[in-house]
């Protein structure tokens, strides 16, 4: 090939030998700055990542509302002076995945993170929440105070609220309250969530419990929902041993068969007093729309929060004939068919009773009861 008839970059090159001549000493050069390029970001990223934008540590609450996308909390944090840069951040979320969802809440970070710690949190979703306990046989005044105690909403609130026609008629409830409605369990409530929200939640989780298998049960023996529910919490607070939960529940099926009143104790008090103090005689001579020793059939609704296996038991009395049974020192019940048989199982009781009543008083005056 003639050196006029080649390309001009080669000419170029042909003519100026000095630069092909540092062709190598060029490329290692551009390798080089490359090379630091690359090393100055690295750290700028590590800097940015593990090294925390404030010197402080102080705690401090950040919302992210719902709908709010990654993108959106960084920038949060990058106002909020938690990271110094949202690209970075949003660079790292995107490699972790942390970026596809993130769980709307109030999260409890300090001052001093890292933004590395503060990714983990995010992406674990471990925003502010509170315990609420309900315990099997809770009412509404126990349940009130346990939200109360987390500040979610007052105790007063709390009662007007499960007591409001309107919010009866949404969840479809056919008693005077949300009594009964609430499942017993443990709720971790976020921080924000509406008092309505965190009741929907636990109602769902009662209407959970009703299988199929417990739905076809309920219509074969002619209840609604409110009927078993207000005889499983009468189980609920009368059983304290769970093998006799079916035979308390057959008591009071066969009380109902013949139009029997129910005289459940638990019944005498309800919204009188706690459960925990004393029954008298004046409480089961009072009249009140709950009390079953002075009204005829169940009550217009529940007096606490069952636990499943009192509302299985309502579902599935034990076929027993009993009508009657009367409380033990220990807790367990003696069962009766005629008059006879429980006068004489309260005889039983009394004498036991006043028995341990002697005895204790024996040994208090320094005698030897034997």
């Amino acid at each position: 090939m003639k050196r006029g008839n080649a390309p001009l970059y080669l000419s170029f090159l042909y003519n100026n030998p000095e630069i092909l001549a540092s062709y190598p000493y060029m490329k290692k050069n551009l390798l080089f700055m490359l090379l630091i390029s690359f090393s100055l970001f690295v750290l700028y990223v590590l800097l940015e990542l593990f090294l925390p934008v404030q010197r402080d540590n102080e705690s401090i609450e950040i919302l992210v509302q719902k709908g709010s996308s990654f993108r959106q909390a960084s920038d949060m944090l990058k106002k909020s002076n938690l990271i110094r840069d949202s690209r970075v951040f949003l660079l790292l979320g995107r490699l972790t995945g942390a970026d596809r969802k993130i769980r709307a809440g109030y999260y409890s970070l300090w001052t001093g993170m890292t933004p590395v710690e503060i990714l983990k949190i995010l992406r674990s979703g471990r925003i502010i929440e509170y315990e609420v306990k309900v315990l099997e046989g809770d009412s509404i005044p126990e349940i009130a105070e346990a939200f109360a105690k987390t500040g979610i909403i007052s105790a007063d609130s709390f009662r007007k609220l499960v007591s409001d026609p309107e919010f009866l008629s949404y969840h479809r409830i056919k008693a005077p309250t949300a009594e009964g409605y609430i499942f017993p369990d443990t709720y971790l409530i976020p921080k924000g969530m509406e008092p309505e929200e965190a009741l929907d939640m636990m109602i769902s989780k009662m209407r959970e419990k009703f299988t199929e298998e417990l739905n076809r049960r309920m219509q074969d023996l002619g209840m609604n929902e409110t009927q078993v529910l207000t005889l499983a919490s009468i189980i609920e607070k009368e059983a304290v041993i769970d093998s006799e939960r079916n035979t308390i529940s057959a008591v009071y099926h066969n009380r109902l068969r013949r139009n029997m009143i129910l005289q459940a104790d638990p019944t005498a008090i309800y919204g009188i007093k706690s459960s925990k103090e004393k029954i008298t005689l004046a409480d089961l001579k009072r009249r009140t729309p709950y009390n079953t020793y002075v009204i005829k059939g169940l009550p217009p609704g529940p007096i606490a929060s069952p636990g499943l296996k009192s509302i299985v038991a309502a579902l599935n009395p034990d076929k027993v004939p009993y009508i009657y049974f009367v409380a033990q020192d220990d807790r367990s019940h003696r069962f009766a068919v005629t008059d006879k048989e429980h006068a004489e199982n309260v005889r039983l009781y009394r004498m036991k009773k006043q028995e341990i009543k002697e005895a204790g008083r024996e040994g208090a005056n320094g005698r030897d009861p034997s």
